[in-house]
């Protein structure tokens, strides 16, 4: 049984081999090329995309690399295990969002957020610099200024949800960026906060963030983290997302 998914077109790479590997990827993920599936051989690609071996290879370097594909002698390019993709690989995250997300997919996105934003935002109480505020309450005033659905309220948001883990002062939580990215254009392009109600709830509890990160009130930053995340699930399960897998899309 299939069922459908929501598709989040991103931008298109900028190089052949960029372009390649993303084509591919998005195949794997979208289940067209199944776990332990052998690619087509060189030609067969070449001939597919319309580009010379070495750009193929690169690609299919980029997505072994990626824990997308292996190469074996004898046997060809095989697609891994899905266990075996780098879920904190930026490609591979955009690449979910071409080829169709779900409800466990953001659900996915939002728990790993939950173990770690948190906590990011207890140490920036701590650890924030003044032009780490600075920096927050920059991303505050983008945030009011613009309308709840443009693409530049989505880049506040973002900005300051990696400003947090920024000024948490842990290279591992700056790492996280990638996921923050992901989940949050996925909430933003399913379901940005356009209602007024649904705005000043954004606003406040992302300015609660702002205002205990300024007073080193960690308890409080990361409180409203854990709300504001939450309040994004909720609005997901407004949109009735489907629930299926990614792997069933037909």
């Amino acid at each position: 049984m299939t069922s459908r998914i929501v598709v989040i077109p991103t931008r298109r790479a900028h190089s052949n081999h960029a372009e390649v590997a993303r084509s591919i990827g998005v195949d794997i993920i979208a289940g067209r090329y199944a776990e332990g599936t052998r690619l087509p051989g060189d030609a067969e690609m070449i001939a597919m995309f319309g580009v010379s071996r070495p750009v193929l290879r690169e690609s299919v370097k980029t997505l072994v690399a990626k824990g997308l594909l292996t190469t074996k002698a004898r046997v060809g390019t095989v697609v891994r295990e899905r266990a075996a993709w780098n879920m904190f690989d930026a490609d591979v995250l955009a690449w979910h969002l071409d080829a169709g997300i779900d409800k466990r997919f953001l659900n996915d996105l939002a728990e790993i957020r939950l173990a770690v934003e948190p906590r990011a935002a207890m140490l920036a109480a701590a650890q924030r610099s003044e032009d780490d505020l600075a920096e927050l309450r920059r991303c505050m005033d983008r945030m009011r200024f613009e309308a709840s659905d443009s693409v530049g309220f989505a880049d506040a948001d973002l900005a300051l949800h990696v400003a947090v883990a920024r000024a948490s002062g842990n290279l591992f939580m700056r790492s996280i960026g990638h996921v923050i990215e992901a989940a949050l254009r996925a909430s933003f392009l399913l379901s940005a906060p356009v209602e007024p109600e649904d705005r000043d709830t954004v606003l406040l509890w992302h300015q609660k963030i702002v205002d205990g990160i300024a007073a080193g009130d960690a308890q409080t930053a990361s409180e409203a983290m854990v709300y504001v995340i939450h309040n994004g699930m909720r609005r997901h399960e407004a949109e009735a997302l489907p629930s299926a897998d990614i792997g069933e899309k037909a």
